[in-house]
């Protein structure tokens, strides 16, 4: 749907976008990961039109005319107007994009009700709560079916109700066919979504590939140990590459090619033992890995999918 090839972007003297390389397809939740000052935004600018790439190219469907009719935004900034009434705003964003006003109405209103706004429609936007107010600029940015629908931190400020409804509905809009590319700080909630990711930093592509891809090549296993065990005792396992104490915690950061139902039959029987999980570090690890330059997981090199 969206092909972003060898994308350079200079601010005066400064480059802050290096070489950038990434595709969005067809009916997948494509994730654009990277600490703040990365370089995710003018990425998103840049396939909004707001800005234009000085390297490389940006094209939707093979062109290079990215027709603005056919993408769907949900900025972080959210920003629609207070002293206008609710399906006064979404049938004026809906006609910015050339869509039927009929259809319009008749899916802001299912939307309205979907998101327990119903009966809100003729209140002024100033009078929602913020959860609310974020349901209706979400509803505003696929009201028109858009094929590409970009979503800055759609999942801020709401409670965990209204997060599970988002999730339904932007997992629902990829089964149907919208290519969504998502940019969030809620690691828990990208890595339970995404079926692909590309992690920036500095203007750099340090990770893509598929979720599975980037678990298999990057998210090693580590084990947590509940029991008051001394360090010494847990550095001279086999496999064990580092270890991080608190309390009565221990976690063991496991070796690229531990075997782990052999390696936990390894484990001497002086180690206490109170609860044990076995399993792959988080999204977000690897995100605090690269957003720190430790580089403690990223030694393997990079991968490219």
């Amino acid at each position: 749907m969206i092909s972003v090839k060898n994308v350079g972007k200079f601010f005066k003297d400064k480059k802050v976008l290096n070489n950038i390389s990434f595709e969005v397809h067809k009916g997948e939740i494509m994730a654009i990961l990277g600490p703040n000052g990365a370089g995710k935004s003018t990425t998103i600018r840049n396939i909004m039109g707001i800005m234009y790439p000085d390297e490389g190219s940006i094209t939707f469907r093979d062109h290079k005319d990215i027709p603005r009719n056919k993408i769907g935004y949900l900025p972080e900034e959210r920003g629609l107007y207070k002293n206008v009434k609710v399906m006064d705003i979404l049938l004026y964003l809906a006609d910015l994009k050339d869509y039927p006003l009929k259809k319009a109405k008749e899916r802001a209103l299912a939307y309205l009700e979907k998101f327990d706004l119903k009966g809100k429609e003729f209140v002024s936007v100033e009078e929602l709560s913020k959860g609310m107010g974020q349901k209706v600029q979400f509803i505003a940015s696929i009201i028109h079916e858009p094929e590409l629908l970009i979503l800055d931190e759609p999942f801020s400020g709401l409670d965990p109700v209204s997060q599970e409804l988002f999730k339904e509905e932007i997992r629902q809009l990829a089964n149907q066919g919208t290519a969504i590319l998502l940019s969030s700080h809620q690691m828990n909630l990208v890595e339970e979504m995404a079926d692909r990711l590309f992690m920036i930093h500095k203007g750099q592509k340090v990770i893509y590939g598929t979720m599975d891809e980037v678990k298999r090549e990057y998210a090693n296993f580590k084990c947590t140990i509940r029991g008051k065990n001394e360090l010494s005792e847990l550095e001279v396992l086999p496999e064990v590459q580092r270890i991080k104490q608190e309390e009565n915690k221990s976690v063991l950061y496991l070796s690229k090619d531990v075997q782990p139902a052999m390696w936990l039959k390894s484990l001497p029987d002086n180690v206490r033992i109170e609860e044990l999980v076995l399993d792959r570090i988080t999204l977000h690890e690897i995100f605090i890995d690269v957003a720190t330059g430790k580089n403690l997981i990223l030694e393997a090199g990079e991968l490219d999918a």
